[in-house]
């Protein structure tokens, strides 16, 4: 048996000390913010009913009342769990087959782990960088030089540090698509000659400041290949920064709690800041989840702001020293109106994004929406934090089919509008067989039920002694008080469009089970956990609109040669090493795409697709690896293309513009920059098959 494959950082997740210091202001090194003493899934675990019966009673069973009791409908109990969670059972091993074979879509040679200074991909495919930081993109920006850098300038080039994208579709404009990106924060020590960390240029900060927020760029395809390119000056193309108008809207709007000196109707906000993941939805316009906003702030002064990891200091880049809004000793509100999902209409230039605080306030990693079998956005959404939650809402409001002005008008209000959940996972094996190591408890899977816990609907709160409002600006706290399940990094959170299942990436949670912390439960089965695992949730009678739900975990991420790891029963041996899973997104065939952030077992960052159904169910291939210092986004999976995002290049510990870690993309003697990437077959043919 070949050795475990090696750690390469002391860092949670093996990310640089640089990235942890950029990205999320050290989050991992601080006192965790959630330190609520609600019931986790192992207490909950203790007087549960038999194993199986669990599972099979999330099938059918509806909550009916807060006191638990349920009335029972439907087909027999293991009809339903069959229906809910079909076909996940353990299988006979596979015999080794060619590298070409495998699940359809998943039919390419898989990208060995690796530490090189590039974009690795299969044999048989083509590459090409899509658009890098500062390429201008808007009318009058000038070409990018690294010495020359204004914040006029910035604010018509690309952006710093592009995280989640969506391809959409432009209509009457052949070969064309519109890309919208975000830029989830800047590495000034990467950007800047010189920078001095402690005495930042207000020029620098003003620059940061319009390399935040997001893009829209059009993107042309080259004929004949799957090459993409910017079509610069085109009028859909947009920047939207640190300094931009946003609205705020939904049952919060307008709330005391987002008041502030500059802002006293509540319903204006100046910029977007620290947007990671996303989503795309069925009515065209683009979500974009406000992550990591509590490190821009200094001077954190209250419990509220501690919970939300806010520091009672300086914050790293020093912004407060430029505008008084960072400093919430001067303005103790401002950070309360970070930290939402904002809806952009990427087809209109003009318009003004919008926060929409129906959907809770917390990290959000990303937003990604399913309608229910009457037309009802539901969206399913990660707090990215050790021990915190998982959430949905649920609009009250039906979408609007066709692209009239009323629809697109209707539709844009169907966020503003419904319920939002938190969610309470159960296991259905003995406390006694969770012991913090992985190992399998004896009925072979880690699985069990869960319920939806409302939280708000409109004006009514559904938490005692909680405000509407209160449940929507610390929805922390709302879920702190209605004792939600602590789970391990919850990050992106997406629905099957072919299955309706919905699979929740977990990233990892080093602090698992260390004195006075939660231990181990069968959602989160592993004591210090670095890989991170992947939780699939199946809705009772598949409506996303329901209270209840079945849940088990698809992969459990690592060495495969580990026996903590569980890739959904497929043979470990066939599969790739992977470690902390971020990202996810969809192909045609139904594959569950997975970019990493943070790999923990000697080898750069990747993106992964694995079979999530049929006889192959489980297997999992690496298609690509990023630069050194790099993490994988996006991605974006098409049939004939997949884009990803390649964030933080050369962001390794010791790395400045004068010494740096990567020369990608433009070789040496060019700074490094985050850029779009899009990887095609050579010979024109789909993906992977």
């Amino acid at each position: 048996m070949r050795n475990l494959l090696p750690f390469i950082s002391s860092h949670p997740g093996g990310r640089s000390a640089l990235t942890c210091r950029f990205r999320c202001g050290d989050a991992c090194f601080k006192e965790t913010p959630n330190n609520s003493d609600n019931e986790y899934a192992g207490d909950i675990i203790a007087g549960a009913v038999s194993r199986r019966s669990m599972m099979r009673a999330a099938a059918v069973v509806t909550v009916a009342t807060a006191a638990g009791t349920a009335a029972l409908t439907g087909p027999s109990a293991p009809q339903a769990e069959a229906a809910a969670l079909a076909g996940h059972g353990h299988r006979p091993g596979h015999p080794h087959e060619p590298a070409r074979s495998g699940a359809r879509g998943l039919r390419f040679s898989p990208v060995a782990p690796n530490k090189d200074d590039k974009v690795t991909i299969p044999d048989g495919y083509a590459q090409n960088v899509v658009i890098r930081w500062g390429d201008p993109i808007l009318r009058g920006a000038p070409a990018f030089d690294p010495d020359k850098q204004t914040a006029k300038a910035q604010a018509g080039q690309f952006g710093y540090n592009n995280d989640f994208l969506s391809l959409l579709p432009l209509r009457g404009e052949r070969g064309r698509q519109v890309m919208v990106a975000n830029h989830e924060y800047t590495d000034e020590l990467l950007m800047f000659r010189g920078y001095d960390p402690a005495n930042p240029t207000r020029e620098q900060v003003e620059i940061a400041w319009a390399a935040h927020g997001l893009s829209v760029v059009v993107v042309q395809e080259e004929n004949r290949t799957g090459k993409l390119g910017p079509v610069n000056r085109h009028p859909l193309n947009r920047r939207l920064t640190a300094t931009s108008e946003f609205r705020v809207t939904g049952p919060a709007a307008g709330s005391p709690l987002l008041r502030t000196s500059a802002d006293r109707t509540g319903r204006k906000v100046l910029g977007t800041l620290n947007n990671c993941g996303g989503g795309t939805t069925p009515w065209g316009t683009t979500l974009h989840g406000e992550e990591n906003f509590n490190q821009y702030f200094a001077n954190g002064n209250t419990d509220m702001h501690k919970r939300y990891g806010i520091g009672t200091g300086a914050s790293e880049r020093k912004w407060e020293r430029f505008d008084r809004r960072f400093d919430l000793a001067k303005e103790p509100n401002e950070a309360n109106r970070f930290g939402w999902v904002v809806e952009l209409d990427p087809y209109d230039p003009d318009s003004t994004p919008r926060k929409r605080t129906a959907l809770g306030r917390f990290k959000h990693e990303a937003a990604e929406p399913r309608l229910t079998s009457d037309g009802r956005p539901v969206v399913y959404m990660g707090d990215d934090e050790k021990f915190d939650y998982l959430y949905k809402f649920v609009s009250s409001k039906r979408m609007k089919k066709g692209n009239s002005r009323a629809a697109r008008e209707h539709n844009l209000t169907l966020l503003d509008e419904g319920t939002l959940y938190v969610a309470k996972l159960t296991g259905d094996s003995p406390v006694t067989e969770i012991d913090g190591t992985g190992k399998l408890p004896v009925d072979g899977e880690f699985d069990g039920s869960g319920v939806w816990i409302p939280l708000a609907t409109g004006t009514t709160s559904h938490v005692p002694g909680m405000t509407a409002d209160e449940v929507y600006v610390y929805t922390r706290l709302a879920g702190d008080k209605v004792g939600a399940t602590k789970m391990d990094r919850p990050e992106d959170v997406e629905p099957s469009p072919r299955t309706g299942r919905v699979y929740v990436a977990l990233t990892n949670n080093s602090d698992r089970g260390k004195e006075g912390k939660p231990g181990a439960d069968e959602a989160n089965p592993r004591n210090g956990n670095k890989h991170g695992q992947i939780l699939e949730l199946a809705e009772n009678w598949d409506d996303p609109a329901g209270d209840g739900f079945a849940w088990r975990l698809f992969l459990v991420a690592g060495d495969p040669e580990d026996p903590s790891t569980y890739y959904a029963g497929f043979p470990k041996e066939n599969v790739s090493p992977i470690s902390c899973p971020d990202n996810v997104a969809f192909d045609a065939h139904g594959n569950l795409w997975i970019s990493t952030d943070g790999n923990k077992l000697g080898s750069h960052d990747g993106l992964f697709g694995v079979a999530t159904h049929g006889d192959r169910r489980g297997e999992l291939k690496q298609f690509l690896t990023v630069p050194t210092g790099a993490e994988t986004c996006g991605p974006v999976i098409q049939d004939r293309r997949v884009l990803v995002a390649v964030q933080h290049p050369g962001e390794v510990d010791g790395a400045s513009v004068e010494n740096p870690a990567s020369v990608w993309p433009d070789g040496p003697g060019r700074i490094v920059r985050p850029s779009v990437v899009a990887v095609w077959r050579k010979d024109g043919r789909d993906i992977g098959v």
